[in-house]
């Protein structure tokens, strides 16, 4: 889904009017202009969880104290920005910007998969044969001038979205939209060239803008890649008060804003006004925050959680640190190799070079033992093909992949009809000189053998190759995992830089291997296009930095993107984790079962829902204890 379009470089977060986004099919006359047949929300599978006429989301404190002030560091390993404009591909966005000023047609629900409910649309109509929805825009609904939000609004942000001046993510993900149709004023109608359940929420995850956001005084416009610091004339509840490029970011509360006695938003964005200030490392980060400077933070190193947050603020009750469950799927992390480069085109040498991460020395080291291995493309979650144990095909899974088998056979590893396997581990009776041994027999039968110092192939080329990352954050990692390929006769060179030249690095694929962050949804669909789809390995700024190009991946992300039940969902989306698991694209990593938050004890919330990000659920559903309303 849009809703989940991934920050593969960043800790795992969404959008307020992102995040999980089902068809429930009403029977309308497609023609008709009346709401006759429509509802506030549909479901990709049943019916949704809230009903029409909903007072609020169970996991909201409808009567949260509003007013104060929220101060968080960057969220990310951005350390600047340059720009105010979210959509396009170059550049750095300031943080918080896609959160806070830009709101869609309709919005999810943390507590439920696969269902969205109308937000500027007051009400969703989804064809009978779903090859439309159209929704109907809240005569209240306005932008930050106070202008109406109106369908060629809406159309002028879906058609810019989709065009060459924006991200080419949305051109993935919109690829099965075949226009957006403005029907009257407040009516627009988004038609599909195929029949897939999860459209119809894509389109309502549309963030939208005003068409005169770069406007000029004389009439003309800014083209939309070359919009930067031009404020957004945006659809969400705060507007920018002030910044400061590479220090800090105020936003205030739009005393104009439309939505706050919408159900979908009755409990949300309690805070008068959000500064993000902008540090140039963890470690300044984490000093910053104990020294008082800002509210919340949420920690992403284990080192730091055992270790750092410590001290006379903890002790006595000021600052707070608390673990909270995480249900989310865990995705996908691990290193990941470049298949552009011809060092990492056989599947032998990719797989060798798992052999060569110890995670069980790493956990016990370094991570101080908190976190678990990943094994699945879709970590803890029932699209997981080792799900509950179940390691074997089904006979849902087999349908699909054995007529795959038969027509791309070399796409289709023989391993994939065998139990899933796990990721290498060195815990007894197995160990790292076991590992290594593995290691070095697929790299020779791959043709790749240690002579003169150094591990050669037949034309006596060193194999050597760079691992890039946005900092030091992975050092100690990395220097582990070399120090076991260089047993291998492998050179390794590792290079850092700032977030800027890396994300630039990553958009032209220009890097043999690095650290990867797919966050996983309980409702994959479109964004796989852009992660895996072989269309995508060929447009710079996809998220396939990988580079996947398989006839049979396309095909299985086909089927999860049409499946018409859960159970269809979930063989199509077991079919795909196998395939990708055993081509052994990614050296995998590990993941968390809590989300680890430390925040000033003024700070409140309500209890979390089941699937949230940190850093999103504390911007939208927190709120300052004791503040005058």
């Amino acid at each position: 889904m849009l809703s989940q379009l991934p920050l593969r470089l960043l800790p795992c977060q969404f959008w307020a009017h992102w995040r999980p986004l089902g068809i429930a099919i009403l029977c309308w006359i497609l023609i008709c202009p009346s709401s006759a047949g429509a509802a506030q929300g549909i479901a990709q599978y049943g019916k949704p969880k809230y009903a029409d006429g909903f007072a609020h989301f169970d996991y909201v404190n409808p009567n949260a104290p509003r007013g104060g002030t929220l101060t968080l560091p960057n969220p990310d390993r951005r350390t600047s920005f340059d720009k105010f404009n979210p959509f396009t591909l170059r550049g750095v966005t300031a943080p918080g910007i896609g959160a806070l000023m830009f709101e869609s047609l309709a919005v999810g629900s943390a507590d439920e998969v696969s269902s969205v409910y109308g937000l500027i649309a007051e009400d969703i109509k989804v064809a009978p044969d779903q090859m439309s929805v159209t929704f109907r825009i809240r005569p209240e609904a306005q932008f930050s001038d106070g202008s109406p939000i109106l369908a060629d609004d809406v159309k002028h942000s879906f058609d810019t979205l989709i065009s060459k001046l924006a991200n080419p993510q949305y051109r993935t993900i919109y690829a099965d939209v075949k226009q957006a149709v403005v029907v009257s004023e407040r009516v627009i109608r988004f038609d599909f060239k195929v029949r897939n359940s999860e459209l119809p929420l894509m389109v309502g995850g549309l963030p939208i803008f005003s068409k005169h956001w770069g406007k000029k005084a004389d009439g003309s416009h800014t083209p939309f890649d070359k919009i930067t610091f031009e404020h957004p004339i945006g659809s969400g509840p705060y507007v920018i008060e002030s910044y400061r490029a590479g220090k800090s970011m105020i936003y205030k509360r739009n005393p104009n804003y439309w939505g706050n006695k919408v159900n979908v938003r009755v409990g949300f964005f309690n805070f008068d006004r959000i500064v993000y200030k902008l540090y140039s490392d963890d470690a300044v980060r984490l000093e910053a925050f104990k020294a008082g400077e800002f509210d919340a933070l949420v920690e992403y190193r284990a080192k730091n959680w055992a270790k750092s947050y410590v001290g006379p603020k903890f002790n006595n009750g000021t600052l707070i640190k608390k673990a909270f469950p995480n249900h989310n799927g865990a995705g996908m992390q691990g290193f990941a190799m470049n298949l552009r480069r011809p060092i990492f085109q056989d599947a032998r040498v990719r797989k060798a070079l798992g052999y060569a991460l110890d995670f069980e020395w790493l956990n016990r080291q370094l991570f101080y033992d908190q976190y678990s291995r990943i094994n699945s493309y879709f970590q803890n979650s029932d699209l997981s093909a080792n799900y509950n144990g179940e390691t074997v095909p089904t006979a849902a899974e087999l349908k699909l992949l054995k007529p795959l088998q038969e027509k791309y056979p070399q796409f289709v590893p023989e391993a994939v009809f065998g139990a899933m396997p796990s990721a290498p581990s060195t815990a007894p009776p197995s160990s790292l000189r076991t590992n290594l041994r593995k290691a070095k027999e697929l790299l020779a039968e791959a043709g790749w053998t240690y002579r003169d110092g150094a591990l050669r192939n037949a034309k006596g080329e060193v194999f050597r190759f760079e691992i890039v990352e946005d900092g030091p954050f992975f050092l100690r990692i990395l220097t582990a995992y070399v120090r076991n390929l260089e047993k291998l006769g492998i050179k390794v060179d590792i290079r850092t830089s700032d977030f800027a030249l890396h994300q630039k690095r990553m958009d032209d694929y220009d890097f043999d291997m690095t650290t990867i962050r797919f966050p996983d949804t309980q409702s994959p669909g479109n964004e796989l296009y852009d992660r895996y789809g072989s269309a995508a390995a060929k447009e710079k700024g996809s998220d396939n930095v990988i580079g996947v190009q398989s006839p049979v991946v396309d095909a299985l992300i086909d089927a999860i993107v049409r499946a018409e039940t859960r159970e269809q969902l979930q063989a199509a989306t077991r079919s795909l984790d196998r395939v990708l698991w055993n081509s052994y694209y990614v050296v995998p990593h590990w993941y968390s079962p809590t989300h680890r938050i430390a925040y000033r004890k003024e700070m409140g919330y309500p209890n979390p829902p089941l699937y949230f990000s940190a850093e999103s659920w504390i911007l939208s559903l927190w709120w300052q204890q004791g503040v005058r309303q």
